[in-house]
């Protein structure tokens, strides 16, 4: 998540939090998700999903929590956050501070392929990896072995525009380009 251009005014674009300020990690490791980006994949999950209200979610490569903190502002159940950078544990639990999610999110500090198996699967899974490094597809793959993936699973994965995303077992839904990023949006197809 080389490069933090626009890391200030980040805010949550809609729900019960709308328009929220967000802290960003300090330094320059992370990369946080544009408003517009966050708005652009939402909309696209939004009518895929219909409601957010109950999900069960995951953030990873959470950097300032973004992603998981506007699916919880918009209905989602319960939100786990990992990242392995301290700047962006330390943002994630001052955002989920701030706006009192703490009951609705579990923050780990950690490598998201270091993810042991599943209790049970998720409904949505949200990753924003660094640029240029395949982690996103490599995460995913581990990630359904691991039971956090089933077939009724939704998965965003945010690369950059000139990359693409191909995982054996997954059907790439739709993908739609907002400024330097490509959004991708997958279900497993049960092979």
């Amino acid at each position: 998540m080389k490069g933090a251009p626009g890391k200030t005014g980040l805010r949550i674009v809609a729900g019960e939090w709308r328009g929220r300020k967000l802290a960003a990690p300090e330094g320059d490791t992370t990369r946080p998700t544009a408003d517009r980006t966050r708005e652009t994949l939402f909309s696209m999950l939004a009518s895929r999903l219909g409601t957010f209200e109950g999900l069960k979610v995951a953030d990873l490569f959470a950097g300032s929590g973004a992603l998981g903190l506007e699916a919880l502002s918009r209905g989602a159940a319960h939100c786990l956050f990992v990242d392995q950078d301290a700047a962006a544990i330390r943002a994630i639990r001052s955002n989920i501070a701030n706006l009192h999610a703490q009951s609705r999110s579990d923050v780990r500090a950690a490598s998201a392929l270091s993810l042991g198996a599943a209790r049970e699967p998720l409904d949505l899974v949200l990753l924003d990896p660094p640029y240029d490094t395949g982690a996103g597809a490599v995460a995913i793959d581990k990630l359904a072995r691991l039971g956090w993936i089933a077939e009724h699973t939704w998965v965003s994965v945010e690369t950059a525009k000139a990359e693409t995303v191909a995982i054996r077992g997954f059907e790439v839904e739709s993908t739609r380009d907002v400024g330097k990023a490509r959004l991708h949006i997958l279900r497993r197809t049960g092979e």
